[in-house]
């Protein structure tokens, strides 16, 4: 944390210098910017007040009642003399002729195809700097001092009825001008180490490094690459004035932005230092925090392995305290639901040997209950084959019991045959229902063959004729209920074999009712002698044991018969 604490110090301390180093340059610029102003402003007010002179010496002499080239010699010279920026003055006639001009330089000259003079006989006129070698050849400057460069000034010369009677014109020395720079520099410097370079209104240099005059300002970059801090201010931007000319400020970078770079070191040595000093403090909140939640995180675990039933608070108000009384209040809870939970595991282990019990109690019932059932099938399937056997075999012992003494030999064997047809009959079905219990027939070939084999053993025994009508669905049941419904068919065939007298037995397997609830419906119905079913027969189980199967398979069994009417055995159940 500490460390993550001091990269982010670091990073917002060199945020903050850089943003202050950015005011400090802006701040720099800007007043660098206000310095060329007023450079421009003065340079500016001192030309315009040489103007000013230049007009009020025009109207003197226009007011002047001696026009003579003496008296008007002697006027420009005192001129000169109190202004000796002038290196020359003149006064010319309206034809551009010079009638008069200090130390008789230009006099008798034409002047009328210089800039100024045309100029000038339209109002007041400045011009551009520029060299004049014949001046300086008339004043005899020294043959050392190089070319001087000078700038026009005039102004028209009108009666007192406003008419031009002439023009006055002089030649500035630049080196004035020159002059003026160091004395403006000298007054804004105060050890800023600036340097001053003015532009013409054609965008070149008039001012500034001997290499640069002349030249024009775009081509060179003032700032050198960034070593220098560059500041222009051009006068067609702010207003407009006499001079079109433009100052171009500029100063060291590393100087200008000394106060910038002290500003950035000392907001990045502050921010550093506030971080730190941040970073410290949270190290020890930190510590004093993990020293208090290690106690707190101690007690917790002696409660857990179960040392403490309850949680010790730590002391004071502080948020490690706020944090140990939740948790108290969550062990407190914890506890209680604990001893809850206890005693609903001890009411649920009683509850659980109780229903352990109870299942083991059922499944007793049901194993009885299954015992049960298999007593009630092996019933059913005795009285099915071996007991009417045995009871057609028994009343026929019964009538040759009865009969062999009025029986001739002949009619006592034949007896004898049917006795011994229905003992062989009795053996074949028992052993018939032995084979079909030990093999289970129906759940291996279905309900619907095994009902076509049914038929085909009761046609070959009885004689009788019997067809089977089985949808496909129906037929393939293989389950226990299709066991019973077999059951149910092989008793009704045997009861039409006996008592019925059928010549024909049809037998049906299909579907019924609605599809949102399907069932199924097996039909045995045979043409014979038929019987009142609501008559009790003692001694005869097979139609009350149809019913008792029925009801293991939840089967509607349903007996259609009458006297002679033949008789009908539907049996319905869920598909």
């Amino acid at each position: 944390m500490f460390a993550v604490i001091v990269v982010a110090s670091l990073v917002a301390a060199n945020l903050a210098a850089t943003a202050a180093e950015r005011r400090g340059r802006a701040d720099s610029q800007r007043l660098l910017e206000q310095f060329a102003a007023q450079m421009h402003h003065a340079l500016v007010t001192n030309i315009e007040t040489r103007l000013t002179i230049m007009r009020a010496t025009a109207a003197q002499v226009a007011v002047s009642g001696d026009h003579g080239k003496a008296a008007l010699r002697r006027h420009l010279e005192a001129v000169q003399e109190q202004f000796p920026e002038f290196a020359w003055i003149g006064v010319a006639d309206v034809e551009g002729l010079v009638v008069a001009a200090t130390h008789g330089v230009f006099e008798a000259r034409s002047v009328a195809d210089r800039p100024w003079f045309q100029a000038a006989s339209a109002g007041p006129f400045v011009g551009e700097v520029r060299l004049h070698r014949r001046l300086e050849a008339l004043l005899a400057q020294a043959a050392d001092a190089g070319p001087q460069r000078y700038i026009d000034a005039a102004a028209p010369i009108v009666d007192a009825r406003e008419t031009a009677v002439g023009v006055i014109g002089g030649y500035m020395a630049w080196s004035w001008v020159e002059q003026l720079q160091r004395e403006l520099l000298g007054a804004l410097d105060s050890g800023a180490r600036l340097e001053l370079v003015l532009l013409g209104g054609d965008g070149r240099v008039i001012g500034g490094p001997a290499d640069w005059i002349g030249k024009p300002f775009a081509e060179r970059d003032a700032s050198v690459g960034g070593r220098y801090l560059v500041a222009r201010h051009d006068p067609h931007l702010r207003a407009r004035t006499a001079l079109p000319w433009s100052v171009v400020l500029r100063q060291p970078a590393a100087l200008a932005l000394a106060p910038a770079q002290l500003a950035a070191r000392s907001v990045f040595l502050g921010v550093l230092g506030a971080g730190l000093l941040a970073a410290l403090a949270a190290v020890l909140l930190t510590q004093a925090l993990t020293r208090r939640l290690g106690a707190l995180a101690t007690a917790i675990g002696s409660v857990r392995r179960g040392e403490r039933s309850a949680l010790v608070l730590p002391a004071g108000r502080d948020e490690v305290g706020q944090i140990g009384i939740v948790l108290a209040a969550l062990v407190d809870q914890l506890q209680r639901e604990k001893g809850a939970l206890a005693q609903l595991n001890r009411e649920l282990d009683q509850r659980v040997a109780e229903r352990s019990a109870r299942i083991e109690r059922l499944a007793e019932e049901g194993r009885a209950a299954a015992v049960t059932r298999e007593r009630l099938r092996l019933a059913r399937e005795l009285h099915d084959t071996l007991a009417h056997s045995l009871m057609a075999l028994l009343a026929q012992i019964r009538l040759m019991r009865k009969l062999h003494r009025r029986l001739g030999e002949e009619e006592l064997d034949a007896e004898l045959g049917r006795a011994e047809e229905v003992a062989a009959s009795g053996l074949a079905e028992a052993r018939a229902a032995i084979m079909q219990m030990r093999d289970g027939g129906v759940q291996e070939v279905g309900l619907g063959a095994a009902l076509r084999e049914l038929l085909a053993r009761f046609t070959q025994r009885s004689g009788i004729a019997a067809e089977l009508h089985a949808d496909a669905a129906a037929g393939a049941m293989s389950d226990e209920r299709a066991q019973t419904l077999y059951r149910i068919a092989e008793e009704a065939l045997r009861n039409v074999e006996r008592h019925a007298g059928a010549q024909r037995v049809t037998v049906e397997l299909r579907e019924s009712g609605e599809p949102v609830a399907p069932r199924r419906l097996l039909c045995i119905a045979d043409d014979g002698a038929g019987f009142d079913p609501g008559a009790a027969v003692p001694g005869h189980y097979g139609l009350r044991g149809m019913r008792e199967q029925a009801v293991l398979i939840e089967a509607a069994l349903r007996v259609h018969s009458a006297p002679g009417a033949g008789t009908r055995i539907e049996l319905e159940f869920a598909a």
